[in-house]
């Protein structure tokens, strides 16, 4: 018996578009079998795009995917690829009372198994258990006299689930198809995983995951291959397509490592699935150009930075909108961010739009401040609607916890917020990263260095910074990380040595601007715990911690 090729192929497919995503499928098999490939694994619900929420309960939808599932195996044989077995995730809809999130088997132009997810995750990000029914069945398919069994992501977590039942087996190779979304640190937890259950099953693992962004979601790849001891076999990078193909060796003879793609920087992945969701959003969405304010500020600069490294600088308007309060320098660096971009700079001075207003309510304190943020908000918009832009957000999740983005200005309004769950200190971080990647490289650094080390300020008042109402910021995130992510109350905090006055004030804030947060713009999840599917709060709510 001859080794058995195995070809991982890390796509990046579009929820809705059976079409596109079966054209997508069919280049990565022709790619494979040229490669030598007697089989080709694909990610969970590839062929539809993940998640696809309440699309699965649409009969319409489910029948399109029928569809192209038995199109799909029809094309492959008529394009001579026949003979490749060919492992692809669908929604399974045959004699079922909910759809399935299923794994089919094509070769030799037809469907020939399926295998529906056991264990449909129902928390953090995931609904499952609303849309998908659950399956029972295992999975063992034959080529070239090797047993693959197959599942699904989530059922490789479950102790004493289908792995188990396949432990059993006497299968040469597990092939464990994912949609696992990116966040921080959960690389190393896959690995630690699949080590343990290519020790259970007695056979390498194959772990094929999704890449791209999906609305909040953004899916990393980074599938690997593992032997039975656990030894690093290959590995594809992350944030891009690949075609990992590795070599199945005969029983007993030792395993043959393939290609290794070392793992890049915290920093890097998340700055990547930043652009990766920010990319995303705007291309599947048909939008061809997006437009934000450039205040010169931290948060801007790193918010056109990732737009820029998105969808090229030439595609990103920004406009600086000064008022009374605004600094030489601030103005100054915003038009040398622009430059370094590459991008459509404008300035749009907002005072007698502002005097307007103020000749009719003559607004005083706060109100008056907001009203020159609302003001630029109400720019953007405008520029939107009249030149087809996608508006995009920069405010941070340090300042969407604690509500200091005035709602409906500037920083708050718009389709995209590619720093929704990016923490103040953390912008920072990731804004250093980029010029060092761009020094690196010999390229101009994107981010101008006045806009990283100056203090921070709305300027919308004489001498304003952020730390007039705000504590520092690498104590507020540290607070935050423990009151939103870990959700540790008062009496934990206080245990931990934070100062009573600021716990009672970060808390006080973060939970009084609830309703902010519910009408903030999608942006990519890339922590633990993000706002949005992660975290769902009542918002009128008389708990408090502080009560």
């Amino acid at each position: 018996m001859s080794t058995l090729r195995i070809a991982l192929a890390q796509v990046n497919a579009c929820v809705g578009d059976i079409a596109g995503n079966a054209a997508i499928i069919k280049d990565r098999c022709h790619a494979a079998h040229d490669a030598g490939a007697r089989v080709v694994v694909f990610p969970e619900m590839v062929l539809t795009g993940y998640p696809i929420e309440d699309l699965a309960l649409r009969e319409s939808f489910q029948r399109a995917c029928e569809r192209g599932l038995t199109m799909l195996a029809a094309e492959l044989a008529d394009e001579a690829l026949g003979d490749l077995t060919v492992i692809v995730g669908s929604l399974g809809v045959s004699g079922a009372e909910r759809p399935l999130n299923e794994a089919a088997v094509l070769h030799g132009g037809v469907v020939t198994h399926r295998y529906a997810k056991h264990h449909l995750p129902n928390y953090g990000v995931f609904d499952e258990r609303r849309i998908f029914g659950t399956g029972d069945d295992s999975c063992v398919i034959e080529v070239d006299g090797r047993r693959i069994g197959t599942v699904i992501c989530e059922d490789i977590w479950a102790d004493g689930g289908p792995v188990a039942e396949l432990a059993a087996a006497d299968i040469d190779l597990l092939a464990v198809l994912n949609g696992s979304p990116f966040e921080e640190g959960k690389g190393q937890v896959r690995t630690d995983l699949v080590r343990r259950r290519a020790a259970e099953v007695n056979a390498p693992v194959a772990y094929v995951n999704l890449w791209g962004g999906q609305d909040d979601l953004v899916f990393d790849g980074h599938s690997f291959i593992v032997g039975a001891d656990g030894a690093w076999m290959a590995n594809a990078p992350g944030f891009e397509d690949a075609l990992v193909v590795w070599d199945l060796a005969d029983a007993g003879a030792p395993a043959v490592p393939g290609t290794a793609v070392d793992f890049a920087s915290d920093d890097e992945q998340v700055y990547r699935a930043c652009v990766t969701g920010m990319r995303d959003y705007v291309v599947k969405n048909g939008f061809t150009s997006v437009i934000l304010g450039m205040s010169g500020g931290i948060d801007s600069a790193l918010t056109a930075a990732i737009a820029a490294d998105a969808i090229g600088g030439t595609n990103v308007v920004g406009v600086s909108m000064p008022s009374d309060f605004s600094s030489d320098h601030s103005k100054d660096d915003a038009a040398d961010l622009a430059k370094r971009l590459g991008a459509d700079y404008r300035v749009e001075p907002i005072g007698p739009i502002v005097d307007a207003y103020q000749r009719q309510l003559a607004l005083t304190g706060v109100a008056e401040e907001n009203l020159q943020a609302r003001v630029r908000g109400v720019i953007l918009m405008g520029l939107s609607n009249r030149e087809g832009h996608l508006v995009i957000a920069p405010g941070n999740k340090s300042e969407l916890a604690t509500g200091y983005a005035t709602i409906y200005d500037a920083g708050s309004i718009g389709g995209f917020a590619p720093l929704k769950d990016i923490d103040k200190t953390r912008v920072w971080d990731l804004a250093r990263w980029r010029n060092a990647y761009a020094r690196e490289r010999g390229e101009t650094e994107p981010i101008p260095e006045n806009s990283i080390t100056k203090p921070p300020s709305a300027e919308l008042r004489p001498g304003q910074t952020d730390q007039d109402s705000l504590p520092e910021y690498e104590l507020l995130d540290e607070v935050l990380d423990a009151y939103v992510e870990h959700a540790e109350g008062r009496e934990e905090l206080l245990a931990r040595g934070f100062d009573v006055e600021v716990v009672d004030k970060v808390l006080s804030l973060v939970d009084r601007a609830e309703w902010k947060r519910r009408q903030y713009p999608l942006g990519p999840k890339v922590t633990a715990l993000a706002f949005g599917r992660d975290r769902r709060l009542p918002i009128t709510n008389r708990w408090r911690e502080l009560s």
